[in-house]
């Protein structure tokens, strides 16, 4: 598909370029033309008035003859009396008594004899009719020249627009190929992370369809089979939730928030469940701290991390909450010991299904949270990272504060 979607690309670039560069070099060819023929009738008309000037031996000619030309003054009497005409042969009486013919026929002040390449003007002087012509054949070839020139130029320039077309097309769909890739990486995890779960679903309830299987342990393959949809239940919410931020369907209210006292209130919520596993939980939250923000997302993203520290951290350790102002800035982190995460697994960690950790795959972590809080982050118009140093894994969130 991307393929096909690049030589669309590729094509109706080329289909514009072809357009346009056609038209410019048309109107040029065109404009030329007309100006090259303007030229020679301004030069003919400058000869009617002073036929007899421009013929004087050792006289300049004036700046606006520039064709060869000659006059044909017809007098009195039909006689045909030739000015000028050095370029051509103008002994030929029959010749010039046809041409002069099928201008008194044409009845026109001006045209052109194409079979003869000339061009006429017919004008009144002192002395009769006269009837200027000038050479065509020197424009023609002119504009023949200036035709295959342009042709030149088309070729050159669409095999240029060609390889930039191709080198701006890589580049163009490189977000495209990139979701593209995301959307398949996605289907393919999702679609692992959902066959253990169903594997395990489907062997606990053909145990206990069999007859010889004790009651007892029919009811623990029934809480089995419960636990299990509890977390698929989980998975399939949190793919809804990246479908949706992928979609641009999540609405955010964003309103000045309290980012001191959300914090504080997502800290006091963990607290019991930290007690619990026997790990102490310390937070140091600068009071006025204001953002414009969701408070539903940006407590989510408070939620994920304190829930990483709770799963990862090493037991009976303290993880520390701080929220800091930093000039237009506030920056949030959480901070707790455990196993070091290396420098690959902290350039891969905010990427969707990814677990530094594989073995603990069923613990209710499917790679999503940090991936969601990373989407919601940015939505903020903030940014999140993380760092492992010393023995002390820390989430880094910085967003932009509400003046105080």
């Amino acid at each position: 598909m991307i393929k096909r979607l690049r030589i669309k690309f590729v094509c109706v670039i080329m289909a514009i370029v072809m357009v346009l560069l056609g038209c410019i070099l048309g109107v040029v060819i065109h404009f030329t033309g007309q100006s090259m023929e303007m030229q020679s009738i301004s030069m003919m008309r400058t000869i009617a008035t002073t036929p007899f000037q421009q013929s004087i031996p050792g006289k300049p000619m004036d700046d606006e003859v520039r064709l060869p030309f000659f006059t044909v003054q017809i007098s009195s009497r039909g006689e045909l009396i030739t000015v000028g005409g050095g370029y051509f042969d103008l002994t030929d009486r029959e010749y010039l008594q046809q041409i002069v013919n099928l201008v008194l026929s044409a009845d026109q002040e001006s045209g052109e004899l194409k079979e003869y390449d000339l061009r006429y003007l017919v004008a009144m002087s002192p002395v009769g009719l006269s009837i200027v012509f000038a050479d065509t054949a020197t424009e023609e070839a002119t504009i023949r020249s200036m035709v295959y020139s342009c042709m030149f130029i088309f070729v050159a320039a669409m095999l240029v627009f060609l390889g930039i077309s191709i080198l701006l097309s890589r580049w163009a769909i490189k977000p495209v190929a990139a979701a593209w890739d995301q959307q398949r990486q996605f289907v393919a995890d999702a679609s692992h992370e959902l066959k253990t779960p169903l594997a395990v679903i489907m062997a606990n309830a053909e145990l206990m369809q069999n007859e010889e299987t004790p009651e007892e342990d029919k009811k623990k393959f029934s809480q089995n089979i419960l636990s299990t949809t509890y977390q698929m239940r989980s998975l399939v919410e949190n793919m809804l939730e990246m479908a949706r931020v992928d979609n641009g369907t999540v609405k955010m209210n964003f309103v000045p928030l309290d980012m001191s006292e959300l914090i504080s209130n997502a800290v006091l919520s963990f607290q019991l469940l930290y007690e619990e596993k026997g790990m102490g939980l310390r937070y140091a939250i600068a009071e006025g701290i204001s953002v414009d923000g969701s408070e539903q997302h940006l407590y989510q993203v408070m939620d994920v991390l304190l829930d990483n520290a709770l799963k990862y951290s090493t037991p009976g350790s303290m993880v520390s909450v701080d929220l800091v102002s930093h000039g237009k800035t506030c920056v949030l982190s959480v901070a707790s010991p455990g196993e070091p995460i290396s420098k690959e697994d902290l350039k891969n960690i905010f990427k969707r299904f990814y677990r530094a950790d594989k073995a603990r795959a069923m613990n209710g972590s499917y790679g999503l949270g940090l991936a969601i809080a990373e989407s919601v982050v940015t939505a903020h118009k903030g940014k999140i990272w993380a760092r492992s140093e010393n023995g002390c894994n820390s989430f880094f969130v910085q967003l932009p504060a509400r003046p105080q």
